[in-house]
């Protein structure tokens, strides 16, 4: 059957909702730098990244995943890869977000791939049947059968376009990641990584949709710190098989956990800016706004050195050095990047000279 949740708008979801949306225009009206921008969404990914991989079990210190991150080289170890791809899944979430068509299944399957095994190429669903224990050996949760796998995660994405694009039926960006968090849980299409999966993507669901406040918020530490609550929100229904209830069940505790947990968040990064803003921090808005998701990302390369390589960006975006000097490329035609060393072996680019000062601190 079609994916079709119950749940009701409590007045407590109802004033979740109204306090995201306060937070979310506050942020947008408010004056932002690129160094102040830049260092509010490093922290947010470093926390994503450290509360979401410990929600797993990872034992490393917040100190100990920037130390990995700062890295940047896979094989430090079992604890140290596994916040490195999430870090870079998170990379991923917001050039999938950058893009004008639905969600697709295929997207989905690469934010797996990156988050669990750090490569690009999408994970296929499960074949076999997994079960979810709790530390005694009893089952919390059995997910559907493999062979339904497949066509749950259709009717879900599916769902999503309706539900975001739609001519009707549409519903608060909020509610939509919510419900899909919780989908994701409920499907498991993966042996592994199901977690971190469905916290990417309703992340990816907020950023596409109006709702990534330049990605300089993070849920996962309310996850982390509320991890009791977030446990109980998702054992949702009569029984621990999904066959048994879980489909049908009223997922409205769900949807009010998460939009509290939100709209805490975002309240945070709030109060946060508008200290900030105080101090009189160059308002940069408008060129930002002209700037591309990976060229805004860049940015930070330029704050500590005039001159850049495709090596370098490769290096920033993780990919091969053929692409990184296709995007060069890219750049310097759309007047972005100009040439300041034009020899093949020491090509090196800077900023166009309108966007020097986005470079400063």
């Amino acid at each position: 059957m079609p994916f079709n949740p119950r749940y009701a708008i409590t007045p407590e979801i109802a004033l979740a909702l109204t306090r995201i949306e306060t937070s979310r225009c506050a942020v947008e009206y408010l004056p932002v730098s690129v160094g102040l921008l830049h260092g509010l969404r490093q922290s947010a990914r470093l926390k994503s990244t450290h509360y979401s991989t410990r929600i797993e079990g990872n034992p490393l210190s917040q100190e100990a995943v920037d130390r990995a991150v700062v890295a940047g080289k896979v094989g430090q170890g079992w604890q140290q890869d596994e916040v490195l791809f999430y870090y870079r899944a998170q990379d991923l979430v917001e050039t999938l977000a950058q893009a004008t068509t639905p969600l697709k299944e295929s997207d989905i399957r690469r934010l797996h791939g990156m988050a669990y095994h750090g490569r690009q190429r999408g994970t296929p669903y499960r074949t076999e049947q997994n079960v979810i224990r709790h530390a005694g050996g009893g089952i919390v949760y059995l997910p559907p059968e493999p062979q339904d796998v497949p066509i749950l995660m259709k009717e879900l994405v599916a769902w999503i376009k309706l539900k975001t694009q739609g001519p009707v039926d549409r519903l608060p960006v909020p509610i939509i990641a919510a419900l899909v968090h919780y989908q994701i849980a409920t499907i498991h299409p993966y042996i592994d990584g199901n977690g971190r999966l469905a916290r990417l993507l309703a992340t990816l669901i907020l950023h596409k949709h109006g709702y990534g406040m330049n990605g300089i918020y993070a849920l996962e530490e309310y996850y982390w710190e509320t991890r009791a609550a977030y446990y109980a929100a998702l054992e949702i229904g009569p029984s621990h098989n999904y066959y048994l209830g879980r489909a049908e069940a009223d997922v409205t505790p769900f949807v009010a956990y998460f939009t509290e947990g939100m709209a805490q968040a975002c309240n945070q990064v709030r109060e946060q800016i508008e200290r900030i803003s105080e101090t009189g921090v160059p308002d940069q808005r408008a060129v930002l706004r002209e700037l591309s998701n990976e060229q805004r990302q860049i940015l930070s390369l330029f704050a500590n050195q005039a001159e850049v390589t495709a090596r370098d960006i490769g290096g920033f975006f993780g990919v091969k050095p053929q692409r990184a000097r296709q995007i060069c490329r890219e750049w310097v035609r759309q007047g972005f990047l100009v040439v300041a060393n034009a020899s093949d072996r020491r090509r090196s680019y800077r900023l166009a000279a309108h966007l020097d000062v986005l470079a400063k601190p």
